[in-house]
């Protein structure tokens, strides 16, 4: 595929999802990570996209939000690993909160398996992933249904919300940043997301790499109320996703790292290395393989070293 044909392909790749990662920028066009990153570069300079942490967005500074078909196609392989490794995180018996978006819907299909598990959702999907699962009680907000996401919001579902009180919240967004948190392109989303972090004790966020650094329109969570972050290896060449991981460590948030790099075939993952977690608010959380988290005391706690790039 000649240069201008591969570049014409990633601009319609970003026009039509908002933002796509470089890791699937190149899957598609079927070239190599630093040549997309080159082709990206040159249509930077032409003022047709603007380049993020590890992939492309529409110029603009904001991103706008892709509908669900265009979502459910995006980082595929990073979303079944922080699935995979978030639902560790949650117990027989738990009542927990589950927000809407691609990464949730992941995560609802392995919830399916833990017995006498109680989930409040806003969500369509999670609700259908859930539906036939023995032993798991759904519920559902009330609302107004935005079917590109296929979420209910609005006055309804936040009413619906006061007065619970569960163990968890995991939400996923637009876009993660140190200095404001977690954020989404939509006014009603983000709205009845900051009521689903208001019923829970903790706050888990699953976001993969591409959405590190990325800023949109409505702050959802703030940094401080975050408890832990669940996202994926970043590409080893992706320094400003790892800056971002850092200084959300720094801030105190507990980082998961699905995927890490030196994990045995078949076996337990890699110790990763300690970034600093200041303060005593928060533990530290130890990756296990199989997809579990296992909270752990400070000796020994384990985090992704994010400067060993």
């Amino acid at each position: 595929m000649f240069a201008a044909e591969r570049r014409q392909l990633i601009l319609e790749m970003v026009r039509a999802n908002g933002a796509v990662s470089l890791r699937e920028l190149a899957r598609v066009v079927q070239t190599s990570e630093v040549t997309v990153r080159r082709d990206v570069r040159a249509l930077e300079a032409e003022g047709l996209l603007d380049r993020r942490h590890g992939g492309a967005v529409l110029p603009g500074g904001f991103t706008r939000e892709s509908g669900f078909p265009q979502k459910s196609h995006l980082a595929t392989a990073e979303k079944t690993a922080i699935a995979d490794l978030a639902a560790g995180l949650v117990e027989e018996g738990e009542a927990i909160v589950v927000g809407a978006g691609t990464t949730t819907q992941e995560l609802a299909r392995r919830l399916a398996r833990v017995p006498g598990l109680t989930v409040v959702t806003n969500s369509l999907l999670v609700a259908q992933a859930l539906a036939h699962a023995n032993r798991v009680e759904v519920v559902m907000t009330g609302g107004t249904l935005r079917g590109s996401n296929y979420a209910l919001v609005g006055s309804g579902a936040e009413q619906s919300l006061q007065g619970l009180r569960v163990s968890k919240a995991f939400l996923s967004g637009s876009g993660l940043t140190a200095e404001r948190g977690l954020s989404t392109s939509n006014m009603l989303s983000a709205s009845v997301d900051r009521a689903l972090v208001q019923a829970a004790a903790e706050v888990v966020v699953l976001a993969d790499h591409t959405k590190l650094g990325t800023d949109t329109m409505f702050q959802t969570v703030p940094t401080d109320v975050i408890t832990r972050l669940v996202t994926d290896e970043p590409p080893p060449h992706d320094d400003r996703a790892a800056t971002e991981l850092q200084a959300l460590a720094d801030q105190g948030v507990q980082i998961a790292v699905a995927g890490a790099s030196g994990a045995p075939p078949g076996g337990e993952q890699a110790p990763a290395r300690r970034a600093p977690l200041p303060g005593p608010r928060r533990g530290h959380v130890a990756l296990r393989s199989g997809g579990g988290l296992e909270p752990t005391g400070a000796e020994r706690g384990r985090v992704a070293d994010l400067r060993r790039r």
